[in-house]
Formats: structure tokens, sequence, C-alpha cells
């Protein structure tokens, strides 16, 4: 296939891998210029109806599900009806297979953040109906930046749909696949529940729970056989991760979780109480995807019939052996009981129970030396964690309180002080992305402040601690987000009164922006001063606002016989030294003709004693003067064609 071009479209450069069904390329979208992965189905199934069938369904199923840890569907088609292929996301990073052969066995807490990723793409299918039905590491990929990736639903179908295993076989990973699934009987998601459980046993113990010579045999300990707890291969798993695992693993379907939800849940749990004893419950391989005969119960029995001939042979060995080992065991027990019984006499017997004491929170070092100054043992094991100091211990079992045999080892996990996770770089990220990249990454979002800026409402300016440095797991990431360009608000200053040409200098000069001139014949008014404004004095305003004026064209009549149109002075005396307030603001407004006009305002002392203002008119107004916008005396009637001022009793 490498170098052929498919749907005109997709170059073929190399082949990445392969599964039970089909065969994966890394492509070049000629049309995006990008890279993207291509599944082809095995050329030995495209003369199969039933494969191309199930071929087809996968594209239908997948490319109805988006989530983030889930494999993205692009396109579908075929070539010629001999070549079937689906075009998908191009995920750079490895196989959760590839990560358990390198290192192993996982840490308890990247077990559980890559548990909980597959868990979170298995619930986003399962609320779509689709039950993925091969989940096993061989299908989860794990991306440079950590996340997880689910892909391969090429043996899904509606949970809708009929979910009972074809008669004749049955589709899946042995390793891996439920023992509904071995039986060929209905499945539904508790079955990818269970191979998640076994996925997770991998990622703990380093091995699969079962192998075996055949599929068969693999699939029969699925259906009959007890699992060997991963504690037993591993001592450093915590107790709540294993009784997470052994409650997926249930044979009896109603015993395991009800949801992916569900685990999930008990997961996050398990990161704060890797001891706890929360969990209840009722009462693995490399080999590709493939097809094997459903498990019936003639294979059962011929497996029953094996091992009971088996025995058979054993026991004729065995007989011959045992007057000769009777022997022997019937000495060794006769030496227990007398150095048993010089044990109990000396009063040392280690029958004696203790109570174990509470040693959480304190060194390790000291916790060993208060048990065994009791009688008890410690069993080390370490964990990460953020709450503890390095070398603390954080958790116990058995639990204060609780009595145990002298001897009995007390498994203390210590801490090994914070994970450091890398800080991922948030900058010119929109705010609402940044909760999906923490999680991630084990981190947590932490102050978020606004600032002005250049950059659009939401982006993120900066933050702290800043990218690529290293900060211990759960740590918060503060941001500071752009609001926007800042907007700064100024007081509207009084025009009116003022000539045309003042007006726009101050308007200019306040970060106002001046508009629209109208003028307006005024009797009261000189030609060519404001008569109003469209935003009134003393308003806080946005900077750049545009202020349209009304200005004075002078009286109206100025063009009738023996009128000239001129303002008349008139001079005015105030008294300042009635004002309560040694220095204050005075201010004379002046009522004409319905309209009221302010003609002075300004700073004054009392200690001057008077201020003589002179006030242009005509005909006659009404002048009220106002020391600090408290009134001063009573109104004053002013005649400007006489000159005459009239106080008002």
């Amino acid at each position: 296939m490498k170098g052929r071009i498919l749907g005109n479209r997709y170059e073929m450069i190399e082949k990445i891998g392969g599964g039970g069904m089909a065969l994966v390329y890394k492509a070049r979208c000629q049309l995006l210029n990008r890279f993207v992965a291509v599944k082809i189905l095995r050329p030995e199934f495209t003369s199969d109806e039933d494969f191309i069938s199930k071929f087809k369904r996968e594209s239908q199923a997948a490319a109805s599900l988006s989530h983030p840890n889930i494999v993205n569907i692009y396109d579908v088609g075929n070539e010629d009806n001999d070549v079937y292929y689906i075009v998908m996301e191009y995920v750079k990073g490895k196989t959760l297979k590839q990560v358990i052969k390198e290192k192993g066995t996982l840490e308890a807490d990247e077990c559980i953040n890559i548990s909980k990723q597959i868990a979170l793409a298995l619930q986003h299918a399962h609320t779509n109906h689709i039950v993925h039905r091969d989940i096993k590491p061989h299908n989860i990929l794990i991306t440079d930046d950590g996340r997880v990736k689910v892909t391969d639903f090429g043996i899904a179908r509606a949970a809708t749909s009929s979910t009972v295993t074809n008669t004749g076989s049955v589709i899946g990973s042995v390793h891996y696949f439920s023992p509904e699934q071995a039986r060929g009987g209905y499945t539904d998601e508790k079955s990818d529940l269970y191979s998640l459980g076994i996925v997770m046993y991998e990622m703990s113990a380093g091995r699969v729970p079962f192998e075996g010579e055949s599929p068969i045999s693999i699939a029969l300990k699925h259906i009959h056989e007890d699992v060997t707890p991963p504690s037993m291969i591993n001592k450093n798993i915590p107790k709540a991760l294993e009784d997470i695992i052994m409650k997926l693993i249930q044979k009896d379907q109603l015993k395991r979780y009800n949801s992916a939800k569900e685990i999930l849940e008990d997961l996050n749990q398990a990161l704060k109480q890797p001891m706890g004893n929360f969990v209840k419950i009722d009462e693995d391989d490399d080999s590709p995807t493939q097809v094997i005969p459903a498990i019936k119960d003639e294979d059962i029995k011929v497996n029953r019939n094996t091992v009971k001939n088996a025995g058979k042979e054993k026991r004729k060995e065995v007989k011959s052996r045992w007057i000769i080992w009777g022997a022997i065991a019937t000495a060794f027990i006769l030496a227990l009981i007398f150095i048993g019984s010089m044990f109990y006499f000396n009063g040392i017997f280690t029958g004696q129970e203790k109570e174990v004491p509470d040693v959480v929170g304190i060194p390790y070092e000291k916790a060993k030396e208060n048990l065994e100054n009791i009688g008890l043992t410690a069993e080390y094991t370490e964990q990460f964690s953020a709450e503890f100091d390095e070398g603390t211990v954080m958790a116990q079992e058995p639990k204060k309180g609780e009595v145990v045999k002298a001897g009995y080892p007390i498994k203390l996990i210590v801490s090994k002080g914070a994970k450091m996770v890398e800080v991922p770089n948030l900058v010119n990220k929109n705010i609402n992305e940044i909760d999906a990249i923490l999680f991630n990454a084990n981190l947590k979002e932490g102050l978020v402040k606004y600032e002005y800026n250049t950059l659009p409402i939401g982006v993120v300016i900066s933050q702290s601690p800043q990218p690529k440095s290293e900060v211990a797991e759960g740590s918060e990431i503060s941001v500071v987000v752009s609001q926007g360009l800042e907007t700064k608000t100024i007081l509207m200053p009084n025009l009116v009164g003022k000539d045309l040409n003042s007006a726009k200098k101050i308007i200019e000069t306040s970060g106002l922006v001046w508009g629209n001139v109208e003028y307006k014949f005024d009797n009261n008014i000189a030609k060519d001063d404001v008569i109003s404004q469209s935003i009134a004095p003393e308003t806080e305003v946005e900077e750049k606002r545009v202020v349209d004026l009304v200005v004075s064209k002078g009286p109206e009549n100025l063009e009738q016989p023996g009128n000239s149109g001129e303002l008349k002075p008139v001079d005015l005396t105030i008294y300042l030294s009635t004002a309560k307030q040694e220095e204050f603001r005075l201010r004379i407004v002046k009522e004409q003709d319905g309209s009221s006009v302010e003609v002075y305002s300004g700073i004054e002392n009392r200690s001057k004693g008077e201020k003589k203002i002179t006030i242009q008119g005509r005909g006659k107004a009404t002048l009220y003067i106002y020391f600090d916008d408290v009134m001063a005396g009573k109104p004053t009637q002013i005649d400007f064609d006489t000159g005459k001022l009239i106080k008002n009793d």
C-alpha cells in the first residue's frame, strides 16, 4: 500500500500497526496537508460480507463519538470494492501495551490517571449506546503529553441492537474479554468494564491474570478460575486500587460497577485515600484481536475430563511415596510440637494479640520502631503524595485500633513526596480551554485575575508558575486573563454659555469627540454661544464619546426695525460674607422664558466681602444665586432693558 493514494486524497506513507481485522498506515491528507491514520481491512476479509459489515459498523459507531479521550474519525470509503478504509486522527505516541512492556508495572497514581481517562471515554461511548467490546492495552494510545486516546471500535455495535455474539464465534482479545464474551452470551457496557479491570490489573501487576496454551484454555479460566489478587504479585499496590480492580473483574455482571461514572468516583477517592476501605464488593496478553470458537458445554466437559484423568495418574504416583513422606512428616510435626511447647512455657509464644497503634503522619523509621517495640513488624511501600512530607507514613493497613497477632506485618505506605509534573503552556489559550489541559497534566486551576490588554477578551496573558517549569502534582496554576482594551471614564464638563470655539477645545482636551453642531435662535444666549449639550454636565462618560452641541444664532427678531439684537449688561453685586463656609462655589442661574442657564460658576472666599459680576441678556429674567448648591436669599428679578434689579420678598 505504500505510496498508493486512496480517495484521490490520502497518500500512504508507512505501515504503523495492525490488528485482527485491519492494518493501519500513516498517511498524508493532500487536501488539508496533515498526517492521518488510515485503517484498511485485511485482504483476506474483503470477500467476507460478515467482516465487511463489521468493518463498516466501526466507522458508523466511532464517527458518532466526539470526546478528547477517543480517536476522531475523519472519513470512510472503499476503492474498487476490494479496499475498505477508515481515516482517523493520527496520534503521535505509544500504545499502553508498549508502556507496560517498558516499565513493567506502573505507579499507582499513573495507573489511576490512565484508568480515569479510559473510563471517561467509555462513559461517553456508553451514554451514546455504544459498547466497545475490545478494550485492551493495544487499543489505548498514550500521546506525548500524557493524554489517553481509546481507538479501534472495530467490533463495537449499538447497545440497542442485538448484542448477543454470533453462535459460531466470539470476537475480542481472549486475555481481556469477559466471561460472558467467552460463553458467547449477552454483552453490554459491563463487559467493557470487565476488560478495563483486566487492563488495570496488567498495569498494576505487570502481567495479565490468566495465561494458557490456547485461546480456549484462557477463556475457560475467565469463566471458572479465581483471579490472584494483584497485591500478591506487586506488594506496592494500594488497597483501594486493588479493590477497584477486583470489583471490575467479578465474573457475575451484577457484582461489577454499574457504570463508568461509578468507577470514576472511586478512582478519584483512591487518590485521596489509597488505603481506604470504601469499595463495596458483593460477596492478561500480547495476542491480537482474533476469532475463536465460542465456549460450549462440551468444551467445558472435555477440559474437566482432562483434569480428572491427569489427577488419577498423579494420585498413583503420590500413593507410592506416601509411606516415606508420612514418616518424614510425622517426625517434623513432633519436632514442631516440641519447639512450640518450649516457646509457650517460656512466655514468648507468638500467639499474643496486639492492638495496632496509629503511626500515620510520623517518619517511617520512627513508625517502624514503634511497631517493633510492641512486637509487630513493618512492611515498607511508597507512593507519591503532595499532602505528606517525603519519608512520612501516609497510610497503614491494618488501621489504628485493630487487633492482630504478635509479629503481624503492618503495611506502611510511605510518602515519596510530591510527584513533579511539567507545567503546560496556557498563554494565548482561551480561559474555557485550560480546565481540560490542566486536568490532563494532573494540575488544578488557581487564581484567575483579569486585566486590560490588547489580546481578545478571555485569552490568557500570563501564568504562574511558568510553562515547562516543574511543580508538585495537583498544584494550582494561576493565570492572568485579558478583559479587552481598557476604557477610561471622565466627568463631562459644562459647556453651556461657552462660545463655540472654547467648547470645542474643552471637548478635545477632555478626551471627547465633538459631533453635530445645531444652530437655533435664542433671545437669551449670545450668538455662537452653547445653548445645550447632548451629555449632561457632571455625568461620568467613557473616553472618546461624541458630544453634540446646540449653538445660539442670536435673537430670532434681530432683523426687525429698531432691534439691534445686542445683549445688554447689568452689574450684580454678591455679598459673600453671608456664606456659611470660608471657601465655597458661587453659582448664578438665569431663568427666562421657561429655560434655565448657568451664567456663572466659580470658587470664592468669604473674606473678600463682595463680588461684582456682569450679567448679559435681553428682556426680563429671574436670577438664582447659590452658595455650594444652597440658594442664598430670595430670587432676584432683572430687567436688562432698564438695568433694574428687584429682590423678591
